[in-house]
């Protein structure tokens, strides 16, 4: 099934987040159906530093393509502001749909961009947002949605948000993502602004700036897609600091022993058994 005939069906779209193969793979293990390959994510993980515009295209094409090759589930990318002008979102387009990706997110802020739940952000006039999603559009060899998003409530306030995603649908946006609302009543004027256009995407951040909305709640207000694409690294780099914290005191692992895998379980999540049973049937006295 398509993502675009996914979306047309009951029940909202939950797309964790993940950053790498590992991170995908246990996000399809657990049973969903979409991943959500975060910037951010790559960005806090690969470099070790916020999600402000340094990752490049290649590095997150390269990480989708990695991705990919492990698993299955439908890949939405964050694609920032697409890496420049509408030349560069087609250039994006090419690059991430040869990858895997079954969408990509686009969105109006300025370069260099910046986290949506932090401060100080800036938006480029609508028209040549609209300009870089037809680009996209133009772009694209397969059924690659584009999702349109729009950073303007923090910037030009909440009814321009709204102003500029219509927009958006109307230069042929498949998805509309409006960033960052501060309340429920504000996710609720979302959902009762835009339905009837193209399906709509939520995000959820952690102690971000909107308030985090369960995905039966966002279905019920209208929503057909929610992300939670920073939750992974949040739990990762809690759990490592306090390992690396207990090891530096204990000088051994054996007291987070009961917080992590073991050698074979490990082994066992990523498939290890199953690799070497399939490399042993392409050997000479195999049974491929």
């Amino acid at each position: 099934m398509s993502l675009r005939e996914r979306l047309t069906r009951p029940g909202i779209l939950v797309a964790p987040g993940c950053y790498d193969a590992l991170t995908a793979s246990l996000v399809e293990e657990a049973g969903f159906e979409a991943a959500y390959v975060s910037g951010a994510g790559i960005a806090y993980t690969r470099l070790g530093r916020p999600d402000i515009g340094l990752v490049s295209m290649a590095e997150v094409a390269d990480t989708v393509s990695l991705i990919r090759d492990r698993v299955g589930v439908h890949l939405v990318v964050d694609a920032d502001t697409g890496y420049g002008n509408a030349l560069n979102v087609q250039r994006t387009m090419r690059m991430f749909e040869r990858a895997g990706a079954s969408a990509i997110q686009l969105e109006d802020q300025t370069y260099p961009k910046r986290c949506g739940h932090l401060a100080d952000k800036g938006v480029i006039p609508a028209a040549e947002m609209t300009g870089k999603i037809k680009a996209a559009l133009d772009a694209r060899t397969r059924d690659t949605l584009v999702i349109a998003r729009t950073d303007a409530a923090a910037v030009e306030g909440f009814e321009r948000a709204i102003e500029r995603a219509r927009l958006y649908a109307e230069a042929g946006a498949d998805l509309l993502f409006v960033e960052a609302p501060k309340t429920r009543d504000e996710l609720k004027t979302v959902a009762d602004a835009l339905q009837g256009t193209v399906p709509l995407m939520a995000n959820m951040v952690e102690g971000g700036r909107t308030p985090l909305t369960g995905a039966s709640e966002l279905d019920t207000l209208g929503f057909s897609l929610v992300i939670f694409p920073g939750a992974i690294v949040r739990v990762v780099a809690r759990a490592a600091q306090d390992f690396y914290r207990t090891l530096h005191v204990h000088g051994t692992s054996a007291p987070f022993a009961s917080r992590m895998f073991d050698f074979d379980a490990l082994n066992a999540v990523i498939g290890t058994p199953e690799m070497l049973a399939l490399g042993r049937a392409y050997e000479p006295d195999g049974e491929p």
